[in-house]
């Protein structure tokens, strides 16, 4: 029997060491390739989105921008702001290091996903999605979460106890939600929890600030803002040692204030304006921290000011309006170079107030109104002010020469005062000044007149007053007045003919010594008691004396009889139109009754075309954008080639008439818009199923083609769209794009917010005249969606989204009722970055958005000439281009209140323009 003999291989050293070298390697290959494999399954779950169009299999997962690795293995995926529709699949918990998960901003809908066994995760970011429904009860399985962040969904249900067994967790965001549940004491022990926010969940239950949250020693951040939180704030909270920020506002809380929370270190920001709060001020505010911002405004707080607010030297604001607090500004606060407003209306204060405080060289906003001041004003004012509301105190002496200086007042109400003299022709030189309110004191003398400059004038009320003399012809001419009262004065002659050119809203001259007839223009019954009171006027209404005193009473008679005899012919005739009307109307219906739908055309402006003229040219091959609001197309309106652009808006069935009412109305609003700067709303064309919303045409599109084309490789540019914007150009862009801005802000009553302002919103016309669009539209889309699997539209786009201030990366939403001016100001300040650095809104560099990265580059100390676009930049245009680098840093403040208005930032560009040369 033959033997088998085997041979042992015989492993030598250096053999044994190639061993041990590359199979390790293998492994990672093979992790590597099973974790490729995942992520493919994962995009295609996902429904293969082009935002993430290089996931593929010829690349290492490692090298995807999405995708972070460490040692080979994947354990980051971001994919913020990918447009992601489609549920988070379940697979994406095989990988197994998976540390990182950042799905915010995005249109996920459903509930909470299903990755509760991504058992090494550590950070979940799901915030400003469509998530539905509770939280998941055993969302303690992911044990080793150290930051979650759920903000902005539509979750709902109670908060689970098993949040409080995350003990790892630092940071938890549960703002700007649709819980309405209770709150789960567990909370208090999560003992590593550094920043808290529950804000803005008004539809929980009323519930009591929970004591166990004064464990919580690590707490820097506490942001509760409309919780429906009730009863007081419990005196565990003295416990909060490392508290920066504590905002208890828009809340039913009552009860004092605990006295020791003014000792807590590190206090920067106290926020409780708008509950129930009563008692005294606990005295040591500010003297044992650096405190920043103090708000208690619309309590029931008594007794005195905290006399160390700004005892650190960097308080910037202190807000306490309407409360029954007394005694004297404390003259500290006149020392305090640091602030920017003093907001203290509606209380019981008296004394004067410390002069440092008109001085201060930041100071914007002083608002003192219903309280019992005295004393003059100072004979120099801050240049910056641009607000000052005093009326309703005791101020004397004359109105200061010296308010000549401050150029960016656009408010000044000074209204029932004891103030005298006469008005100084200084007063007449504010270039910003939209609102004057002088009347109820004791001011007299003529008004100047000449006026300097009140171009930007639009509400002028000196009334009850002692004021003589003729009224000023240059008043009539004031292009933007819209509102005068000079009643119960002293004002003699004639009435202006200037005046005949003037339409106000609101218009008052009675109780005067005027004389001669009124204007032809104001011959008008809603004008007449406009003019009472003033036994020499004339008019040829019957509320007035007749200018034709010598007429018979039987012309009069006659008179009466032929109006009589006009009116029963006009109502006649009336009344057989609406039957003409009536029976073409049945006679169309019948006619189509064979058609799919039925349009009905609203116009705006007079048109040369009907809805079939429209309708007939609606084509696919004219589509020139799309997007979470409709289709646009470009459509020309008849032979001779005129063209307009066509917005295409489904509407949703489901939702009724009450919405569809509301939208119609609403869009009426923004067809009455008349201005320069603003994309004429030429009609609605609506149907049952579907809104057609008619623009004037632009010729070079959108800003964003033309910043960014080339970058994108946007097939659809024009050949023309090679052109750079230089600096000149863009700097024109920006001004017109912020006057049209300031319009809807501060002309249109009431004021409009735009809710999504970005470079693809800014139009510009074959001049590069820019012009606004869509304004007004987002909440109005936002209002149609109601299912979570559909939703594809968001008040804001992400990078131009204001988030909120202290630390959280949280938006101030668009469409919440919380909405407000400052979130547009934020937008337009990411378009002057835009401008000024040739950089995209979300691309500031790999790991920021553009805001972010041009705060951290100021803040680094690195030279502004450095971030500025590179490829239009020249000598020339170096000052120019920093100073709107800067003025876009300031609409980019985290803090809302830090950005200056729309006003104001106008007025900054306007002096960065051509006639006005370089910035200083």
């Amino acid at each position: 029997m033959t033997k088998l003999h085997f041979s042992v291989p015989i492993i030598t050293p250096p053999l044994l060491c190639l061993v041990l070298i590359t199979l390790p390697l293998l492994v990672i290959s093979q992790n590597l390739d099973a974790e490729l494999s995942i992520l493919l399954q994962v995009k295609q779950q996902l429904g293969n989105p082009p935002s993430i169009q290089l996931w593929n299999s010829s690349s290492s997962p490692c090298d995807w921008p999405e995708i972070t690795c460490t040692d080979n293995t994947v354990t980051k995926i971001s994919l913020y702001g990918k447009s992601i529709t489609h549920k988070i699949p379940a697979r994406i918990c095989d990988l197994k290091n998976l540390m990182v998960l950042d799905v915010s901003n995005n249109y996920i809908p459903g509930e909470f996903p299903d990755i509760l066994n991504c058992s090494k995760l550590e950070y979940l970011l799901l915030l400003q999605n469509y998530f539905v429904g509770p939280i998941p009860a055993d969302i303690d399985r992911l044990s080793r979460l150290r930051y979650l962040d759920l903000t902005a969904n539509n979750f709902s249900g109670d908060i689970p106890t098993a949040i409080g067994r995350l003990r790892e967790l630092f940071y938890l965001s549960l703002a700007q939600n649709e819980f309405n549940g209770t709150w789960p004491t567990e909370i208090g022990n999560l003992a590593n929890l550094e920043q808290l926010a529950m804000a803005y969940n008004d539809k929980f239950l009323p519930s009591a600030l929970p004591k166990e949250l004064g464990a919580l020693k690590k707490l820097k951040f506490l942001w509760m803002t409309e919780a429906n939180l009730v009863g007081e704030i419990p005196e565990s909270f003295n416990n909060l040692s490392s508290l920066e920020l504590l905002d208890l506002a828009l809340n039913d809380l009552n009860g004092e204030i605990p006295a020791n929370v003014g000792l807590i270190p590190t206090l920067e920001t106290f926020k409780i304006f708008d509950n129930q709060l009563s008692g005294v001020l606990p005295p040591a505010f500010g003297l044992h921290s650096e405190l920043r911002l103090f708000e208690v405004s619309e309590n029931k707080l008594s007794g005195e000011l905290p006399q160390h607010l700004c005892a650190r030297g960097v308080l910037l604001g202190v807000l306490a309006s309407n409360n029954n607090l007394s005694g004297e500004v404390p003259k500290s606060l006149g020392n305090c170079t640091s602030s920017l407003t003093i907001q203290l209306s509606n209380n019981r204060f008296s004394g004067e107030i410390p002069s440092g405080i008109w001085t201060s060289p930041d100071m914007i906003s002083v608002m003192l109104d219903g309280n019992s001041f005295s004393g003059t004003l100072p004979s120099k004012l801050a240049r910056n002010l641009s607000r000052v509301e005093i009326s309703n105190n005791k101020f004397s002496g004359p109105i200061p020469a010296g308010i000549s200086s401050l150029l960016n007042l656009w408010l000044l109400k000074a209204s029932n005062n004891l103030f005298s003299g006469e008005i100084p022709v200084e007063l007449t030189s504010l270039p910003s000044i939209s609102t004057l309110s002088l009347d109820g004191n004791q001011l007299s003398g003529q008004l100047p007149l000449d006026i300097i400059s009140w171009k930007s004038l639009y509400a002028l009320n000196l009334s009850t007053n002692y004021l003589s003399g003729p009224i000023p012809k240059a008043i009539g001419s004031l292009p933007r007045l819209v509102f005068l009262d000079l009643s119960e004065n002293q004002f003699s002659g004639e009435i202006p003919h200037e005046f005949s050119h003037f339409v106000p809203y609101y218009f008052n001259l009675s109780s005067n010594n005027l004389s001669g007839e009124i204007p032809p223009a104001f011959e008008k019954w809603e004008y007449g008691s406009s003019f009472l009171n003033n036994p020499n006027l004339c008019a040829n209404i019957q509320i007035l004396k007749s200018c034709h005193s010598k007429a018979s009473n039987s012309s009069k008679l006659s008179t009466n009889y032929l109006v009589m005899i006009i009116s029963f012919t006009l109502t006649a005739s009336l009344v057989i139109v609406l039957l003409i009307f009536s029976m073409v109307q049945k006679y169309q219906r019948r006619d189509q009754r064979n058609n799919v739908e039925t349009w009905k055309m609203t116009s705006f402006h007079k048109l040369n075309f009907t809805e079939s003229n429209i309708l007939s040219r609606l084509a696919q091959n004219s589509l020139i954008g799309s997007g979470g609001s409709g289709k646009v197309y470009r459509t020309a309106i008849n032979h001779s080639g005129e063209v307009v652009a066509v917005k295409w808006i489904l509407t949703n069935r489901k939702l009724g008439q009450n919405l569809e009412k509301q939208f119609v109305a609403e869009v009426q609003i923004l067809g009455m818009i008349r201005h320069a700067n603003i994309v004429k709303l030429l009609c609605c064309i609506s149907s049952e199923s579907s809104n057609l919303l008619v623009y004037e045409y632009m010729e070079n599109q959108s800003l964003d083609r033309w910043l960014h084309g080339k970058k994108r490789a946007v097939s659809s540019m024009d050949s023309g769209s090679d052109v750079v914007l230089d600096w000149p150009m863009r700097l024109q862009i920006a001004i017109g794009a912020a006057r049209g801005l300031c319009y809807m802000h501060h002309d249109c009553s009431p004021p409009i917010i735009h809710r999504d302002v970005k470079s693809s919103n800014i139009l510009l016309d074959s001049e590069f005249n820019a012009k606004i669009a869509d304004f007004g539209l987002a909440k109005m889309f936002a209002k149609q969606v109601e299912d979570p699997e559909t939703m594809s539209v968001v008040a804001g786009t992400f990078g131009y989204i204001a988030p909120v201030a202290f630390h959280l990366d949280i938006p101030e939403y668009a469409y919440t009722r919380k909405a407000n001016k400052k979130i547009d100001v934020y937008s337009f300040g990411v378009v002057l970055l835009e401008l000024a650095t040739g950089r995209e809104a979300n691309r500031g560099n790999e790991h920021m958005n553009l805001a972010q990265w041009a705060w951290q580059h100021f803040g680094e100390g690195k030279f502004i000439v450095e971030a500025l676009d590179e490829e239009i930049m020249e000598e020339c245009y170096m000052e120019e281009m920093s100073n709107v680098f800067k003025l876009g840093l300031m609409c980019t403040s985290k803090v809302p209140s830090d950005r200056p208005s729309m006003r104001e930032v106008l007025l900054i560009l306007d002096r960065c323009g051509p006639q006005q040369g370089h910035a200083t």
